[in-house]
């Protein structure tokens, strides 16, 4: 392609223009495009919900490890590319159905429709990988991101060869997952060209925090969309009505530990630090994908919870209750080892609790309205002794 093609079609003006420390706003076209997210929330939730086994549970994460990647790459690219130039809106657009694709696929996605899920996550991929490469052309971020895209084509071997092969297709998919984590791990290393530093990769880290606190909001409304049409479809007798309001507190405190506690930590530390790239990389790539994580799968067990408010509840939906907070429980902790430096020993108990929560409940065989309040005393106990702690610090 000629310079002047790559123009019309990568035009540079389609780059953000920012000033000195300035943050980049949070356009209409990247909230447009989260719209989607919602749905691939809510079909990861269901396909958890429909595959309570250990292989269904293993394919569920494996879904959501390739959703979670596609949307951190994009929100990454918005910290430069400006969403709002007619470029930019033409390539949001494009991942968005792309995005789309890959929600519709994912109740078959290792099934009957493999191949539209992966051929829409390779296509994301290489597309967004492509545009950016052609956009920062002659540039060092040029170069950062077509190594990324050389690392993208890579996992999409195994993503490929996971549809051809459907007898290894879970195994080939975690693979290719391990590939697309490991690659900011190692700074998308090539040969001859070796690593991208971080401090290569000039990022404004409130943006994209501001970003992933949007997509955990999305998150929690899968809670509240579970916990709302099952109460609509059922008599509100006394036991149900309980569990939905400890179902509800539970949402709360999640949001109240991650908005009042965990964000104001990370606002001040992108707010002072300079490596804004590497906090980035640790505190909301791979600590929020947890955190997230957590929250879908704090949605499922709450639908559980409420759904069978006296009876026992059977192993699967037990690991579930106690996995989703312990996972936002682990997510925080490494959010706060890279933001504040120290990680709070009360999540670390609050984790052992819930563990400890989880095997009496398999062995007393509780009921949902046991286990929901246990689990809802444990987090209380945590936003509790956080806020004091907070309010001691000045």
């Amino acid at each position: 392609m000629t310079p002047s093609f790559l123009h019309r079609i990568v035009p540079t003006g389609a780059l953000r223009k920012l000033e000195g420390e300035e943050t980049p706003r949070v356009t209409n076209m990247e909230l447009f495009f989260d719209l989607v997210y919602v749905f691939s929330i809510i079909q990861l939730s269901h396909y958890l919900l429909a595959h309570q086994t250990a292989i269904g549970a293993l394919e569920a994460f494996t879904l959501f490890a390739a959703v979670w990647w596609s949307w951190n790459y994009t929100a990454w690219a918005t910290n430069w590319i400006n969403p709002d130039h007619l470029s930019g809106r033409i390539l949001m657009i494009a991942l968005m159905a792309c995005a789309l694709a890959m929600a519709i696929a994912m109740p078959s996605a290792f099934t009957a429709k493999a191949s539209l899920f992966v051929g829409a996550y390779v296509v994301m991929a290489l597309l967004r990988a492509t545009f950016m490469a052609l956009l920062f052309r002659g540039s060092r971020m040029g170069r950062n991101y077509a190594q990324l895209g050389a690392w993208s084509a890579l996992s999409s071997v195994f993503w490929i060869a996971g549809v051809v092969f459907p007898e290894c297709r879970l195994a080939l998919w975690i693979i290719a997952v391990i590939v697309d984590y490991a690659a900011p791990y190692v700074g998308f290393w090539l040969p001859r060209l070796g690593a991208t530093p971080m401090g290569t990769w000039p990022l404004r880290g409130l943006h994209l925090l501001e970003r992933n606190q949007q997509v955990f909001i999305i998150a929690l409304g899968e809670s509240i969309l579970l916990l709302g049409g099952l109460l609509s479809e059922q008599a509100l007798t006394p036991a149900p009505a309980v569990a939905a309001a400890i179902g509800f507190l539970m949402i709360v405190t999640l949001w109240w530990l991650y908005f009042v506690h965990a964000t104001e930590t990370g606002e001040r530390r992108f707010s002072s630090a300079s490596d804004h790239a590497r906090l980035a990389r640790a505190g909301l790539a791979y600590a929020h994908g947890i955190m997230v994580c957590g929250a879908i799968t704090m949605a499922v067990a709450i639908e559980e919870i409420v759904a069978h408010p006296t009876a026992a509840m059977h192993l699967p939906a037990i690991v579930i209750a106690i996995v989703g907070p312990t996972l936002f429980l682990i997510g925080g902790m490494v959010f706060f080892r890279v933001m504040a430096q120290k990680i709070p020993k009360a999540y670390g108990i609050a984790t052992a609790l819930l563990i400890a929560l989880g095997y009496l409940a398999s062995v007393l065989h509780l009921p949902g309205l046991l286990m929901g309040g246990g689990i809802l005393l444990i987090l209380l106990m945590l936003a509790t002794f956080m806020q004091l702690r907070c309010e001691q610090d000045g």
